[in-house]
């Protein structure tokens, strides 16, 4: 197999990566909910951590149900889906350092890193919704992170289910055009 043809098997054995992102979107509907709730900043700081303890196994579980193969054994790109996920945590030093020096900006740092590490993942399952949405989670949470207002934290975790949402609809579309599942008839003349 080429390498085109190695991406394009594990975009379809991984739906597009499907189950690791509707387990993400979970996580910040929770997320959403939890800031919402009159908790003090260090609560729901820790609350957070918690949330993402569920992202793994919720995305395991998916996995199954949605009857995805998220190792890819026998295709060589297969482990590099972990690679690129585990290459976050190489930047939770920030989240670690903001939780007991800026509490205030940890939300806004680990939505940050979540959106952009998805970047590469365009590049893995050949689709631009990763090139679009991945950056789009960065700037829009960093935005209305920008004014440091606590009164509306809840808003990053809420747009960032929000964008999930949309990354997710439109990887589930992709996938469909990929396979051919779903897609009207064309005539030939």
């Amino acid at each position: 197999m080429d390498l085109n043809e190695l991406r394009q098997d594990l975009a379809l054995r991984n739906k597009n990566g499907l189950p690791f992102l509707l387990s993400g979107m979970t996580v910040w509907i929770l997320a959403t909910v939890w800031f919402s709730l009159p908790v003090e900043l260090e609560l729901q700081n820790i609350g957070l951590f918690v949330l993402s303890g569920i992202m793994f196994p919720l995305a395991v579980g998916l996995s199954s149900l949605l009857k995805t193969d998220w190792k890819s054994e026998g295709n060589p790109l297969g482990s590099l889906g972990l690679i690129l996920n585990v290459a976050q945590f190489m930047y939770f030093p920030l989240v670690f350092w903001a939780f007991g020096v800026h509490p205030e900006t940890m939300l806004l740092i680990f939505a940050v890193i979540t959106g952009a590490h998805l970047f590469p993942y365009g590049w893995v399952y050949m689709t631009k919704a990763y090139y679009f949405l991945a950056p789009a989670m960065a700037i829009a949470v960093t935005v209305i992170g920008w004014n440091g207002d606590s009164s509306v934290r809840w808003l990053i975790p809420l747009t960032m289910a929000l964008l999930l949402m949309a990354l997710n609809m439109w990887l589930w579309l992709d996938y469909r055009k990929k396979t051919g599942i779903g897609l009207p008839e064309r005539k030939v003349a």
